[in-house]
């Protein structure tokens, strides 16, 4: 599937502005708000520091992340949990540094109403700061079987840090 880039740059251009307006919201789960800042936004756009990913995922993220504020809102049962120790890039007296950190992911996936679509969002937390929007991912995708040559959906799976 090749994407249009005028209307990539059309989806990326509402995805942005709809991005910063949302604040922040409150999830039941946790019983406290969630931040959209920065981190999030450009977590869809890089998959890692400073490298863009693919415009085709970029794309398909951000058509999506009109999703994640009503998953969020919805969410009383957490699906998936990772903590792990890893090199987070932080600002320490006004320099950034690389520093090992404990750092908590948080799953929750949703089947919306209106589009028909699982999706899978993750929040991040990393040690002594407030959680916020990591990523949103379609949920499943579809993986042809070598076998009887049939598609079938398969659930995604893998590091809750590059999703």
């Amino acid at each position: 599937m090749d994407i249009d880039i005028e209307k990539f740059k059309k989806i990326k251009e509402e995805a942005e502005k709809f991005y910063k307006e949302i604040g922040e919201i409150y999830c039941p789960y946790f019983q406290e708000t969630i931040s959209f800042n920065a981190k999030g936004l450009d977590h869809i756009k890089f998959g890692e520091w400073n490298k863009a990913r693919p415009i085709k995922q970029q794309y398909m993220r951000l058509k999506l992340l009109k999703l994640a504020p009503q998953v969020i809102k919805k969410s009383h049962t957490l699906q998936e949990f990772h903590e792990t120790k890893r090199f987070e890039r932080q600002k320490i007296n006004s320099r950034w540094e690389n520093r090992m950190i404990t750092v908590r992911y948080y799953g929750f996936v949703a089947i919306t109403d209106n589009l028909r679509t699982k999706v899978k969002i993750i929040i991040k937390e990393i040690e002594g700061g407030k959680k916020f929007f990591w990523s949103i991912i379609p949920f499943w995708k579809a993986k042809k079987d070598e076998i009887n040559n049939q598609y079938k959906k398969i659930l995604h799976s893998g590091d809750l840090e590059t999703q």
